[in-house]
């Protein structure tokens, strides 16, 4: 598998996804720095740390499990979409990334130092995409999916290469293989974005942070 890498590199170095990797890692730069301008409190860090739980719990019942990497899961990417769609797109690149994180430590298949950058924080990272998209939540979902699936789509022409078939381009079966099982991801969060009460939970986080604003400016 190593031993290919260096070919798979050249074939890719004028392609448009070298583009798209670069885009990678600008999008990585700009959410880190954008991520500067969120204002911790313990109400946000106990939101995230409840996100992050969820997020590891449904991903631990996992529908189906592809042999290289990657599953289906009770809408796991639900607490960091929900994360997005109420705090904003920098939460969402945080609760992401840091998710990433579990769940290189959950469930971990590395090849390349690389790899694994592409495999699991950028992808989740990139779910915070969705806090673009406030009040439009089936749109908001399916970009910030979009966007994890354009990462493990990278790593699977890079790094996936030799699993293809030799008749099948590493780029069609990259796409076949990710979309296979994002897109079933991609149905069952649009079936639960659906069923729950979004705008009242938002609502209800506003709620209790005006009122937690209140309590300490009267106190002030």
């Amino acid at each position: 598998m190593k031993g290919n890498l260096p070919d798979n590199i050249a074939t890719i170095a004028a392609s448009p996804t070298t583009l798209l990797t670069l885009g990678g890692v600008i999008l990585l730069v700009v959410a880190l720095l954008r991520m500067k301008q969120v204002t911790f409190n313990a109400r946000l860090m106990s939101h995230i740390g409840l996100a992050l739980a969820l997020a590891a719990i449904l991903h631990a019942f996992k529908l189906y499990h592809m042999p290289q990497g990657g599953s289906v899961t009770l809408g796991s990417m639900i607490p960091i979409l929900l994360m997005a769609f109420f705090y904003g797109p920098e939460v969402g690149y945080l609760t992401g990334f840091l998710f990433g994180l579990i769940n290189l430590i959950q469930d971990p298949f590395i090849l390349h130092p690389v790899q694994v950058l592409f495999d699991y924080p950028l992808p989740f990272m990139a779910l915070g995409l969705a806090g673009y998209f406030k009040g439009r939540y089936l749109a908001g979902t399916a970009v910030g999916i979009i966007g994890r699936f354009i990462f493990h789509y990278i790593s699977g022409i890079v790094f996936f290469a030799s699993y293809a078939p030799p008749t099948v381009s590493p780029y069609l079966y990259s796409f076949l293989f990710n979309a296979s099982y994002l897109s079933m991801e991609c149905i069952i969060c649009v079936i639960i974005i659906r069923m729950l009460p979004i705008e009242r939970i938002e609502m209800t986080i506003r709620r209790q942070s005006l009122v937690s604003d209140h309590v300490k400016d009267t106190k002030v």
